[in-house]
Parts: C-alpha cells; structure tokens; sequence
C-alpha cells in the first residue's frame, strides 16, 4: 500500500487575519469563477487562486490519477500553464507542477510574498509612509495593477497599500490587472 500524499504545509501569515469562522462581506459575494461557461478562452499564462482550503494536485486531468500534492491554503496563487478538458496544468509559487481541476480554482487575484519580508506602503513610492512589514508565507489579494507601473494596490488581511511587484509572486512584469 502506498503511502499517504504529502500535506503542504501551511506558513504562518504575519499580519492577523479576519476569523475563519467569521465569513468576510467579500466571501458572502458571489466568487469569480476561473473560467466561466459560455466564455472565450482565456489567454495561457495566466493566474489564479486556490478556491478551497484543501486542493488536491494530481500527475494527470483526472480523478484516476494519484494526488501528488493536497495543499492546504485556500487563496495561494497558481499559475495556469495549460487546459485540457476541466483540468488546468498549474504551477505553484515553489515551482511545483501539476493538474488541478478547474471547479478548485478561482479567478481572483492573489500573491504570496516568498524570499524577504516586503514592506507594504501607504503610496506607491519608496519613501511613502510603511504600513505593514510582510513576512515570507504571507497571501494577499492583487486589488489593482498599471501596467506601467512597478507598484501594485495590495491588501494582506486588514492592511491595504503598495508593493512592489519583485517583492512578491503572483503578477507577470508589466502586466496590468484593473479592479
């Protein structure tokens, strides 16, 4: 008998966050789906976010095939690499590959902050006022982007500002992502 899939684990996340217990008015809204029915296809690469707080990823598109992965981190961003039916090809923020199901993700736009711990500002300049230190492990929502621009709107919890797009994973460079 083969052994149980591993977990990953979950890091813990610097700013305090809402309860879970606690719905947020923003869970109460209707969620945007990672590819609605009767849509156009959307572009490869893309983005998008874990929809539960357990997602399996499989080694093929199909509940046949054996869960390499379950994580546990309901809002990590993933990147869409490839489609094949209701199965996405996804990358996670280590690098990780593999087939998750279209129904376990979500089309809101979220990051981790991964190597540092990233300063959250109250305006999009170095020398804007520091909201919030981030720490490694940290998720958030992308809440806009200009493509322009090297700072991105973020919020991590209760915090809102700025980051810049290297201090974080989760947005292609350039990209811009409107509210």
């Amino acid at each position: 008998m083969a052994p149980p899939a591993p977990a990953r684990p979950a890091p813990v996340e610097a700013p305090p966050a809402a309860s879970p217990s606690a719905p947020s008015p923003e869970a109460e809204k209707p969620q945007d789906v990672e590819k609605p029915d009767g849509s156009e296809a959307k572009k490869l690469p893309r983005f998008a976010s874990l929809r539960a707080d357990e997602v399996n990823m499989r080694a093929g598109p199909g509940r046949r095939y054996r869960i390499n992965w379950v994580y546990k981190r309901r809002d990590l961003p993933v990147e869409i690499m490839r489609e094949y039916d209701v199965w996405r090809w996804v990358r996670d923020p280590d690098g990780i590959e593999g087939w998750m199901q279209q129904a376990t993700l979500m089309g809101r736009r979220t990051f981790i902050v991964q190597k540092a711990d990233a300063t959250l500002r109250a305006e999009a300049s170095d020398a804007a006022a520091a909201v919030a230190i981030l720490k490694p492990g940290v998720i958030g929502r992308i809440r806009s982007c200009e493509a322009a621009s090297d700072w991105c709107n973020v919020q991590a919890g209760s915090y809102r500002g700025y980051l810049r797009r290297e201090q974080f994973w989760g947005v292609f460079p350039g990209e811009a992502i409107n509210p």
